[in-house]
């Protein structure tokens, strides 16, 4: 049975630990960031030329990220023999279940999620951005978050074609400055 002390110290080392294999992986946040916005512009600029019918085929490189983020996962994580911790592997676990269920929200319930589809994307993916924040104490990851929730309630009030660019930005802000804050996190520490 371990002490209070005990505990604490193995839930504090349990943070450090998962924030550092987060200041590792800022380059996962700057792709998916990437992805994201070039879908969502991409889409964006279909619907405003006259292609509409094509605005679902970018969203097809969401589940080519997936394979790829999974195979250099599994690469690196057997190369380098990586431990993996409890709160990394539910955030890990957490955003490919969110991924998914986007998915299938986006391809077979759009109909009926309508004009709260994208702000909905939104809303939950701020939630997945303050969980990481909070769970590795990193306030600038939790501010990022906060921000992108607000952009999702603002999103309600455009109609669908203009929330795409709210996706845009939210990409920006949820994915990119807070992967860019982990890469400069890691280059400082390694300095």
């Amino acid at each position: 049975m371990l002490t209070p002390e005990e505990s604490l110290r193995l839930i504090t080392q349990t943070i450090d630990e998962t924030k550092e294999k987060f200041k590792e992986s800022g380059h996962i946040f700057v792709f998916w960031g990437i992805l994201i916005f070039t879908v969502t512009l991409t889409q964006f600029i279909f619907i405003q030329t006259g292609l509409k019918n094509y605005t679902g085929w970018p969203c097809f490189l969401y589940p080519l990220g997936g394979f790829y983020m999974y195979a250099f996962f599994r690469k690196r994580d057997i190369r380098n023999n990586t431990p993996k911790t409890v709160v990394g592997s539910m955030i890990t676990i957490l955003g490919a279940v969110l991924g998914v269920n986007f998915m299938i929200l986006g391809f077979f319930f759009y109909d009926r999620l309508g004009d709260a589809l994208f702000p909905f994307y939104l809303i939950v993916m701020a939630f997945w951005i303050i969980l990481i924040g909070t769970s590795i104490k990193f306030k600038p990851i939790v501010i990022c978050g906060f921000i992108v929730n607000i952009i999702g309630f603002v999103a309600l009030f455009f109609e669908w074609q203009y929330q795409l660019l709210f996706m845009s930005l939210a990409a920006v802000i949820g994915f990119i400055i807070p992967g860019l804050l982990f890469i400069k996190a890691k280059s400082q520490d390694d300095v």
